[in-house]
């Protein structure tokens, strides 16, 4: 890619929004517990919004709200959502080749936006030639808004909501985050660095018996370790 010129159209800011919309409801039971669990920790309607605006992150959003406590532990869950949010900085990179080329609100709005599925479509997409960057926006801004919108559906009628832990339909999303590694599948050489964050992150969990946002981290930083050791050696 490096002899193309990459753009950031409106084309393709929609055809990032198009790619997206068959995904999003697979985000809803994520999304719905988290804005359970917000209001059983005593968060309003508004500070549930703010924080899924803000932080925009399930997986740390449930981690802070675990921790969550009177009077609330804002240093601890601080640290939780910051070091779970680690993981993006390797997707940042592996992006570069796009978002070296914004500026201003187009990079840190493109930024602000990225999760693991934006990621996992937009990475794809470069890889297979893909030149505009809109792209990851597009997608990554209609998952923020279909998060606002569960989160708040969930705290608005939690008392509606009550599906044992464990029930089937929590795995939705992530299905959908392992059907969308299918693309980024480029033969046997990739085992190696999935089966490394693999084994990291279940060695944090269960042999050493640490909880989250330990086991994410570790998965993400040695496996993305190993990528790069791999890609040097070849």
């Amino acid at each position: 890619m490096s002899g193309s010129r990459i753009v950031f159209t409106r084309q393709g800011f929609w055809r990032g929004v198009r790619i997206s919309l068959p995904m999003v409801p697979a985000m809803a039971p994520f999304g719905l517990i988290v804005g359970v669990l917000a209001d059983a920790r005593g968060l309003s309607l508004l500070e549930t919004m703010l924080m899924s605006a803000l932080v925009f992150a399930g997986t740390s959003q449930l981690v802070a709200l675990e921790l969550w406590a009177d009077p609330a532990p804002i240093l601890g869950a601080t640290l939780a959502a910051f070091v779970i949010n680690l993981r993006l900085a390797p997707m940042g990179a592996a992006l570069a080749p796009w978002l070296d080329k914004l500026r201003g609100l187009k990079l840190w709005g493109t930024l602000a936006t990225l999760v693991d599925n934006s990621f996992a479509i937009s990475i794809a997409d470069q890889r297979a030639g893909g030149r505009d960057a809109a792209l990851l926006l597009g997608v990554g801004l209609t998952f923020w808004i279909f998060w606002m919108s569960m989160t708040g559906l969930g705290h608005a009628f939690s008392a509606l909501i009550a599906l044992p832990p464990g029930h089937p339909i929590f795995f939705a999303s992530v299905a959908t985050l392992v059907a969308l590694m299918v693309p980024l599948w480029r033969g046997a050489g990739e085992i190696f660095p999935w089966a490394v964050a693999a084994v990291a992150a279940v060695t944090t969990s269960h042999v050493l018996g640490l909880g989250q946002p330990w086991p994410v981290l570790a998965g993400a930083i040695i496996g993305a370790a190993a990528g790069a050791w791999r890609d040097r050696v070849r």
